[in-house]
């Protein structure tokens, strides 16, 4: 039996958003497609017991996509896929792809295969877009995403820092329909843009990312990483506005971003297609408070829980049956 754990991720948002007609920079330099920041937490976590047996089986949430991620690698072995803990899928967590990263990962090693984290995703075919989930499951930590040379080419990781794990992160999720994917995130991508809107959208993203959000977090100063963080994840949105109705993917999402702020929390946003919304505190004892007072301002939240920054890649370890 092999066990695999990992954390969630947060995304920051994306540096480019591939548009007609905008393939290179002026000076000739090609535009990289995607990229982007992203954050691995350490709760909710994503952990997966797989076994081999006489039969398919699998039993947690989200079993019948474990199953089939299983089914990817595993050919004609039987596994029996125990699900011990995964979040709710497409709520801006990243889910998809770290269930399919640690499903593939423990699988392999349970068959004795020696596969990458690279070989992994393309097994199980995660991560076409975003490479923040799949580096961050390998490496933990705060990922800058430099994008993919072309449509199918793998992303490449610029940077990878240890964040603050002093710092408190609270993740708040309100009560709407998890609908961002598939066809309705297709037709967003697909949308026609402004090709000198997106040039300036992604010049003044990459020098948030490069000059403020990550050099900022690196030298643990909260005030500056609060500020970048927040303006790149508010412009991260800006491209999706007409199909989100907003910067965020809806008003409740909007209020309990505005909420946090007017409560002194700079550092907040949106991660991925939301609807979970996400602060960062200069330490826990102020994320633990202002999880109460959020608690108390929007007393109906699917979810509301305080964590923190995972810098560590994915654990695996045998299990005595």
């Amino acid at each position: 039996m092999t066990r695999v754990e990992a954390g969630s991720r947060l995304h920051f948002g994306l540096l480019h958003v591939p548009v007609d007609g905008f393939s290179h920079w002026p000076d000739g330099t090609p535009v990289r497609r995607f990229g982007g920041v992203g954050l691995m937490i350490r709760d909710p976590a994503v952990s997966v017991i797989v076994a081999k047996a006489n039969e398919w089986s699998a039993t947690g949430p989200s079993a019948d996509r474990a199953l089939e991620f299983a089914g990817r690698i595993a050919g004609e072995t039987c596994l029996r896929v125990t699900v011990e803990s995964c979040p709710a899928e497409h709520v801006g967590l990243g889910v998809g792809t770290q269930l399919g990263m640690v499903v593939g990962t423990a699988v392999a090693r349970e068959l004795g295969l020696t596969l990458s984290p690279e070989e992994v995703r393309t097994e199980v075919g995660r991560g076409d877009r975003s490479g923040i989930g799949v580096h961050g499951f390998a490496h933990g930590g705060l990922i800058l995403d430099a994008g993919k040379r072309e449509a199918n080419a793998p992303a490449a990781a610029i940077s990878r820092i240890p964040f603050p794990e002093d710092w408190g992160i609270v993740l708040i999720r309100p009560h709407l329909d998890a609908d961002w994917h598939g066809p309705r995130e297709r037709s967003a991508f697909a949308r026609s843009r402004d090709v000198d809107t997106a040039m300036r959208t992604t010049e003044r993203l990459c020098r948030l990312a490069t000059f403020g959000l990550v050099p900022a977090a690196l030298e643990r100063d909260y005030p500056a990483f609060a500020a970048a963080v927040y303006e790149f994840n508010r412009l991260a949105g800006a491209p999706f506005a007409a199909d989100q109705g907003g910067t965020y993917a809806s008003p409740a999402v909007e209020e309990v971003v505005r909420c946090v702020r007017e409560l002194g929390v700079p550092a907040a946003g949106q991660s991925s297609w939301g609807p979970t919304a996400f602060t960062i505190c200069p330490d826990s004892e102020r994320a633990t408070r202002l999880a109460a007072q959020l608690r108390h301002r929007f007393p109906h939240l699917d979810d509301i829980r305080v964590t923190s920054a995972r810098n560590v890649g994915a654990s695996s370890a045998g299990v005595n049956p």
